[in-house]
């Protein structure tokens, strides 16, 4: 790896999730991924501080596989950034996967898919020749982050139910993905 911690970071995330040799665009993410990265998770229902933690977690896994276990060479300042989108997505869909025996790569392309955010790979999203199509990624992670969906998590949430059983706006994301995973698996 080469380039800022930064670029090293976000070419390990993308490996978590995706296949970096890749060349392919259209099969490839990076400029969905380096926009999911780059845009933060904000939290705001109790309990959330819990993915935004497990979010930032995958940073010392980082730097636990660049440096070995003691990773002296960490900046607590580059730690300490917020979580972003792209973090959080990835430690969840690891969640899911210990919940379900699945996989967590299958899990990220599942919540990719249910935000309807799959179909920008490479070959048809450049968001500097389309801000149109930055500005449509942007606004469904708003809707994720401000909760802007219906009450049963339709219309932009992460885990739409078919029989809600409460507000799903105001329920914790991890409570979400427990009654998705009842209702659906």
């Amino acid at each position: 790896m080469s380039g800022t911690l930064d670029d090293q970071y976000l070419e390990w995330l993308y490996g978590q999730v995706s296949p970096v040799i890749l060349k392919n665009p259209s099969r490839t993410y990076w400029a969905l991924l380096r926009q999911l990265y780059n845009k933060e998770f904000v939290w705001f229902v109790p309990n959330d501080d819990n993915r935004l933690e497990d979010g930032r977690d995958l940073r010392h896994e980082f730097l636990t596989d660049l440096h070995g276990p003691d990773h002296e060479h960490s900046d607590p300042a580059w730690l300490g950034l917020p979580c972003s989108m792209l973090e959080m997505f990835i430690a969840l869909s690891r969640r899911l996967a210990f919940e379900t025996d699945g996989e967590a790569r299958a899990w990220f392309w599942h919540l990719l898919e249910v935000l309807d955010l799959k179909q920008f790979t490479d070959k048809f999203y450049d968001p500097e020749a389309a801000p149109h199509k930055f500005n449509q990624v942007d606004d469904i992670l708003e809707t994720v982050i401000w909760r802007r969906y219906n009450s049963d998590g339709s219309g932009g949430g992460l885990f739409p139910l078919r029989n809600a059983q409460q507000d799903q706006r105001d329920v914790e994301i991890w409570y979400q993905a427990s009654a998705y995973l009842v209702e659906n698996f």
